[in-house]
């Protein structure tokens, strides 16, 4: 049952599901400064039935839950930033089972998009033992599964710095200032939009899974819906760029994205590299996402 558009509530298309039986949650101890530790959530999912793994330096997240839900986990859940959830969600929709979110990040984009309160962890956690159980899209680029966005330019350059997770605004914008100077298009990349329009040599390209909002809305996330079956599609060139308007959003199935080199890219906030031939695309209702019922 795909969860209701504009709004994520009960008669908006969330239905009860049973509690999970063999439930298990990836706690990253590292993410929104410790978050996790702080509101004792391995105690917690102990005291509720679900078996918390905590992961450590070097761990394969993907490979362990694969693993977990192949030795028959029948939910999976992570509390971690963006990446970390995007890389569980993957695990999830391959292996048929439902998908936890615990706000346990920084910015927690996706958990306010879902209609989570971000400062009460322990209170997600109710999503195992009394949930509501919806399907939403993934996004896909080049057969890797994305939860919010990619961004290849601004952004995408700045999560490869290594200063990005201790200062990710100072660097965010100094990245910016450099890629939207002179020369510091995405050279060689081109694309082309709804109305047959190419863009070439933009200085951002951010492709989401669903589109945001126009406006920013006054509480809760930044996407209306989650299961609209389209990609948001938005680039902007730097001053002094092509004649017109700055940039274009539009909406779109599917999108296909060509450069003169591999590009840096950032995945759900994780720095990444795509091949020069980029292919994005909308998996509609693909994973099944459970939420407490008293959110």
């Amino acid at each position: 049952m795909a969860v209701g558009r504009g709004r994520h509530d009960l008669q908006m298309g969330w239905a009860r599901a049973g509690a999970s039986r063999q439930p298990v949650l990836f706690i990253n101890p590292n993410s929104g400064g410790g978050r996790a530790g702080r509101a004792g959530l391995v105690e917690a999912a102990r005291e509720r039935g679900i078996e918390p793994i905590v992961l450590e330096p070097g761990d394969d997240l993907s490979a362990v839950a694969g693993e977990a839900a192949a030795a028959g986990a029948d939910v999976l859940g992570m509390a971690g930033g963006d990446g970390s959830l995007s890389v569980v969600a993957a695990a999830a929709t391959a292996h048929g089972v439902p998908f936890i979110c615990v706000p346990a990040g920084t910015r927690n984009h996706f958990a306010r998009d879902l209609g989570l309160d971000p400062n009460n962890l322990v209170g997600a956690l109710d999503a195992f033992t009394d949930p509501l159980e919806g399907s939403i899209d993934l996004g896909d680029v080049n057969g890797r599964p994305f939860l919010n966005n990619v961004s290849l330019g601004v952004y995408g350059a700045a999560v490869q710095r290594e200063s990005y997770r201790d200062a990710k605004a100072r660097t965010l914008f100094e990245t910016a200032a450099e890629v939207l100077g002179p020369s510091a298009e995405l050279p060689g990349v081109r694309l082309v939009d709804d109305l047959g329009v190419a863009h070439t040599s933009p200085a951002v390209v951010l492709v989401s899974n669903n589109p945001y909002a126009r406006h920013r809305r006054r509480r809760g996330g930044l996407r209306p819906a989650l299961d609209s079956g389209r990609l948001g599609v938005l680039v902007l060139y730097r001053p002094g760029g092509p004649p017109g308007p700055p940039g274009r959003g539009w909406t779109a199935r599917s999108l296909d994205v060509t450069a003169g080199d591999a590009v840096a890219a950032g995945l759900d906030g994780e720095a990444i590299q795509l091949e020069p031939t980029i292919q994005f695309t909308i998996r509609p209702g693909a994973l099944r996402v459970r939420i407490p019922t008293t959110r």
